[in-house]
């Protein structure tokens, strides 16, 4: 952040200062009490609003670091609010409950963690979103687990980890699309040099949940059977109520985005319930969307698993999204976050240092602000010109903010894809962060990379020799 007359000046010292205690505030409250993470993410807010009126910022300063913040979480707030309603619609229709009935027909019971990996990693691939991923298939895929006595920690991070993976193979994914803006590269290029680390990663996830998840583990096939007759007897249970994820399968092969495709499958679903149940009032119908949908079978586990979604179960969701966005947009605006990055980036003298420092730093902002687009946006503004001075492309750049960024906002307590898939599955974060074994790897695959130099792409040397000669230039 430039400094001028009516800017304070701030040092890295106090920078660390203040991100350390905005860190214990979080960290304490949620970890710590337990607490909900939005109480503590909006103590944290004033806690830096307090400490930069103290210092000499204009409110305007503050006001602007707020909407800043905001703006680029309107699209985002608008895809969970459509992913509630489509919760609701799916079980309605009967989407959800014959996929886990068609799952236990199919899937091995001996290798379901793998079998339940290998399926949302082409789920996630299909529809470029592991947000999509774990609130459709992923909650059959659950519900299935939970019947056949499995961890649900355990079950839980084969989803999330299947949902990662397959969107990071994807041109459709949200986050894929933004790292490869952020580093002006082309998608196709990032999403192939992705591979590197991605790919390697996945591969040993299967391997671990191959390992860990083979054998009975004490599944009862009368419970199966039971709730297979619970799911048939109050559902429908039929080819028809695939329609819906079908519609998912062929919008992603148009490649339409996700905000029509799920107000798309939202308005079909309902037509689906419609044509199911011609009883259902309107009333009713809203109110699945609204509320979410009550599962009244009688039966307590299947209750449990179905009674979820619809708008307003996204609403806690909306408001950690605005408080950690506009947390995000302060830290931005005083400078306190850029302070830190920069002069670290501008004395690392080779590519496992480069590697290292960027992917530790996307790890930091998600940890700090609990962003998942701003762990890509930050770094990789902070970083890009330092990673032309050592010769590195554009490309493992972006690779860094994927490995750094992008996977691990699903495992801090406090950020928005931890606290998403902690409301979505019912598992605390911290239970399922030992098993999300994709979204550990990747980090260290990534700084593998730097040290080995395997699949790290460079700059030509004609780039790099004009990179250099402009340095100076483009750092004013």
């Amino acid at each position: 952040m430039k400094t001028t007359k009516s800017t304070p000046k701030i040092s890295t010292l106090e920078a660390v200062i203040v991100l350390l205690v905005v860190l214990g505030i979080m960290s304490l409250g949620v970890i710590g009490f337990g607490l909900s993470p939005q109480v503590p993410v909006l103590l944290a807010m004033g806690v830096v609003t307090a400490w930069a009126m103290l210092r000499g910022f204009p409110w305007s300063a503050v006001n602007a670091g707020i909407k800043e913040g905001i703006d680029q979480g309107i699209i985002p707030i608008f895809i969970f609010i459509l992913i509630g309603a489509m919760i609701s619609t799916w079980i309605a229709a009967g989407t959800i409950p014959t996929l886990m009935v068609i799952g236990f027909k199919l899937i091995n019971i001996q290798w379901f963690l793998p079998s339940v990996f290998i399926v949302c990693t082409l789920v996630g691939a299909a529809v470029g979103s592991a947000f999509t991923v774990t609130s459709t298939v992923g909650i059959a895929f659950f519900g299935m687990g939970v019947t056949m006595n499995l961890n649900p920690a355990l079950v839980a991070g084969a989803i999330i980890s299947g949902g990662i993976f397959g969107d990071k193979l994807s041109p459709l994914s949200e986050t894929n699309n933004l790292a490869s803006a952020v580093v002006d590269t082309d998608l196709f290029a990032h999403i192939k040099h992705l591979m590197w680390s991605t790919i390697p990663a996945g591969a040993i996830s299967l391997g671990l949940f191959a390992l860990l998840g083979h054998g009975d583990h004490g599944t009862s096939l009368a419970k199966i059977n039971q709730t297979v007759s619970v799911l048939n007897g109050h559902f429908s249970i039929s080819a028809l109520s695939l329609l819906p994820i079908v519609l998912v399968f062929v919008c992603a092969g148009f490649k339409m985005p996700a905000i029509p495709t799920m107000l798309l499958n939202i308005f079909v679903s309902a037509g689906l319930i419609l044509f199911e149940q011609p009883q259902m009032s309107m009333t009713k119908l809203t109110a699945i969307i609204n509320t979410g949908f009550v599962s009244k079978t009688g039966n307590t586990s299947v209750d449990t698993l179905l009674s979820r979604g619809g708008i307003v179960s996204m609403m806690s969701m909306v408001a950690l999204i605005v408080v950690t966005l506009s947390l995000g947009g302060l830290l931005m605006k005083f400078g306190l976050i850029g302070q830190i990055m920069t002069p670290i980036a501008k004395h690392l003298n080779s590519d496992g240092k480069l590697i290292t420092a960027g992917v530790v730093t996307c790890i930091g902002v998600n940890v700090f602000v609990g962003e998942q687009f701003l762990s890509i946006i930050l770094p990789g503004r902070a970083f890009r010109q330092a990673f032309h001075d050592g010769g590195l492309a554009d490309q493992a750049l972006g690779r860094v903010l994927e490995d750094g960024g992008t996977v691990i906002n699903y495992l801090v307590p406090w950020g928005v894809g931890g606290v998403f898939l902690t409301t979505t599955l019912g598992v605390p974060t911290v239970q399922y962060l030992p098993f999300v074994f994709f979204s550990i790897l990747c980090p260290v695959m990534s700084i593998l990379s730097g040290f080995t130099g395997l699949g790290l792409a460079h700059l030509h040397a004609s780039k790099k020799a004009t990179t250099k000669l402009t340095q100076a230039t483009e750092l004013n």
